[in-house]
């Protein structure tokens, strides 16, 4: 039986959004802890490179970027839904939005203007994967910190009608991608987190969802996890597109991170791209991008 395992570290936010994923939809997953710095050996020997977190894999399946792993969790466990109604797939919407452009302004906030609040290695980490360049990123920091708060003061608009959750009664995909964005400045701790009394009860309800069951494996425990599965997701090439199945391509996020994954396609269409991948370490692993993001092209 393939696990449902989630390559993370403990801080990242995205990561934890995937973890109240799982605990809503109650799935019982494997723990990989991975670095929070490049080089990440074990997780790039099961991507081809791709080494964002978080990470999701399912036996021989690896499914990169939050958008793709909510995917994959809703194939894999559709109920509860991570999108339920009224607001449906439209939260995916929101969970984009907090995801990018609400995200930035979080992370400015919780760094604060002090660049020894983390090390020169995560500096120069997130400059090369993300463009956030310690000298220009700092002084922005105020500019930051106000977007932040102005997002917060949107949340509390949409949440002032009494709702229970972003969508109506029911905690989703949108919820998560909204609440780590307010954990991630509370953790800090450098300024103040303290947030109207409809936020805060709101956060307490998404809290107590928790992260369901769980069991801490290895890196290497999950490279042969792969290897003693074989890639079951439905995969095709969309025929009106430029690619076929069976090309030798190359995939990259679009952002300056440099990581370059290479493959064979076996499935393209709107909404993902997947490459066929085989090593010695891993056996033949299929690795999921979605494909709003993501640069394909010909390898």
């Amino acid at each position: 039986m393939p696990e449902v395992i989630l390559h993370h570290y403990e801080t990242s936010p995205f990561g934890t959004a995937m973890r109240l994923a799982l605990g809503l939809k109650g799935i019982s997953w494997k723990f990989v802890e991975a670095p929070m710095i490049a080089p990440k050996p074990d997780l790039s020997a099961l991507t081809g490179g791709y080494e964002r977190i978080p990470v999701l894999q399912i036996g021989a399946d690896i499914y990169c970027d939050t958008d793709c792993i909510t995917d994959a969790l809703e194939a894999y466990k559709p109920e509860p839904s991570l999108y339920p109604a009224p607001l449906g797939h439209s939260g995916k919407l929101i969970a984009l939005w907090s995801g990018s452009s609400w995200f930035m302004p979080a992370v400015g906030t919780a760094l604060g203007t002090d660049p020894s609040v983390v090390s020169e290695e995560f500096w120069n980490d997130r400059k090369t994967r993300f463009g956030m360049n310690p000298k220009t990123f700092l002084p922005a920091v105020p500019h930051l910190t106000a977007q932040f708060h102005a997002g917060a003061a949107k949340l509390e608009t949409a949440l002032a009608d009494g709702r229970d959750f972003i969508g109506g009664d029911c905690a989703g995909h949108a919820d998560f991608a909204l609440w780590v964005n307010i954990h991630f400045v509370r953790f800090a701790g450098i300024v103040a987190a303290d947030f109207n009394s409809v936020i805060e009860a709101w956060y307490g309800r998404v809290e107590a969802i928790g992260h369901g069951s769980f069991e801490e494996w290895t890196g290497q425990q999950a490279i042969e996890h792969a290897k003693q599965n074989e890639p079951v997701s439905g995969c095709s090439v969309q025929t009106a597109s430029d690619f076929s199945e069976g090309q030798q391509v190359a995939i990259k996020t679009d952002s300056p991170d440099p990581a370059i994954v290479t493959g064979t396609l076996v499935g393209l269409d709107d909404r993902r791209i997947s490459i066929s991948r085989t090593s010695y370490a891993t056996g033949e692993v299929h690795v999921h991008f979605p494909r709003l993001g993501q640069v394909l092209m010909p390898s």
